[in-house]
């Protein structure tokens, strides 16, 4: 691995757990409207890694991030804070993010780009 692709790879954790949190936060203010544009956030930057950096392991950073971030953010602290409560939306969140990340991992094919074949003269 080069320099470039492990940077790479470090932003798409960052942004992943960025994701977790900015949909922690969204989730439940316009639900269900927040819901579904956290979920649609998380798709996005799972599917982008994916299409980055060419392999399914794209997902997976993203996802490690996002999944890292949101399981912090459901632990309570010692003075009673958290950010999720006990309710559907939130429950929808948690899974609905795993889904997704299992959906962009398992993908059959990633698309091509746009070209000829790839025999000269064809």
């Amino acid at each position: 691995m080069n320099f470039g692709r492990i940077a790479a790879y470090c932003g798409l954790l960052v942004l992943g757990a960025l994701t977790g949190v900015a949909g922690a936060l969204v989730q439940p203010a316009w639900f269900p409207g927040g819901l579904i544009l956290s979920l649609a956030a998380a798709a996005a930057v799972f599917y982008g890694g994916r299409i980055a950096m060419g392999r399914a392991l794209g997902v997976g950073v993203p996802a490690a991030g996002w999944l890292i971030a949101v399981m912090f953010l459901t632990a309570t602290r010692p003075e009673g804070d958290f950010v999720f409560g006990a309710g559907t939306g939130s429950y929808l969140f948690l899974l609905g993010g795993m889904i997704v990340a299992v959906i962009c991992a398992t993908l059959s094919k990633l698309p091509q780009p746009p070209g000829g074949s790839a025999r000269p003269g064809k």
